[in-house]
């Protein structure tokens, strides 16, 4: 029965964070702004326990603000942290690169040259929203090659961080040439591999 008991609180807090995760992400709620927990846990159907698990572990992530005595807040857009963010991001993908170089195998490569041929160099009709969501397929499925599940882990954590400035930029992108770029680095895994220069770590 305990055990019962503590699956459903954790499916809770699950839920709970899933959904604070996503207003977090998409700036739902205004930058700076406080978190009022009593509105939130009504709102969400929830006690005040989940909430503030799921707050805490969203504040450890990244997504939220803690202040001792003052709460819960939305995380300003600071042009700083997201020029951080942005510069992990490159090194983390540069260094997977090698290691995906060494571990990929032929049949991911295959996956993600029929994945980049799928979803084309022509936006077409989708929304920022959706390229976006293709865009962070394609890094998360390229580390993804890297076999380092930490490495992933931090990605994904950052694409979260930094979606609400991509779908802003996404309008502003020339997708034929982010195709390229894509291209390119499945290049630089495939090369050496079907060569034979790399047989493994």
């Amino acid at each position: 029965m305990k055990n019962n008991v503590e699956l459903a609180s954790d499916s809770i807090v699950d839920r709970v964070y899933e959904q604070l995760k996503a207003m977090a992400v998409s700036y739902e709620f205004k930058p700076g702004e406080r978190l009022n927990e009593g509105e939130l846990a009504k709102r969400l159907g929830v006690s005040r326990t989940p909430l503030r698990e799921a707050l805490n572990r969203l504040n450890t992530e990244g997504f939220l603000r803690f202040t001792p005595g003052k709460g819960f807040f939305c995380r300003e857009l600071d042009a700083h942290e997201i020029f951080d963010l942005y510069e992990l991001r490159k090194s983390i993908e540069v260094a997977s690169i090698r290691l995906a170089i060494k571990r990929a195998r032929d049949e991911d490569i295959d996956a993600l040259l029929k994945f980049l041929e799928a979803t084309g160099p022509d936006p077409g009709e989708r929304s920022s929203v959706e390229l976006v969501e293709l865009d962070e397929t394609f890094h998360e499925r390229l580390m993804g090659m890297s076999n380092n599940a930490e490495m992933l882990r931090v990605l994904r954590n950052v694409n979260a961080r930094i979606r609400f400035v991509r779908w802003i930029d996404m309008d502003r992108i020339n997708r034929s040439n982010t195709q390229a770029e894509h291209r390119a680095g499945r290049r630089r895994i495939e090369g050496p591999r079907r060569r034979g220069l790399c047989l493994g770590a």
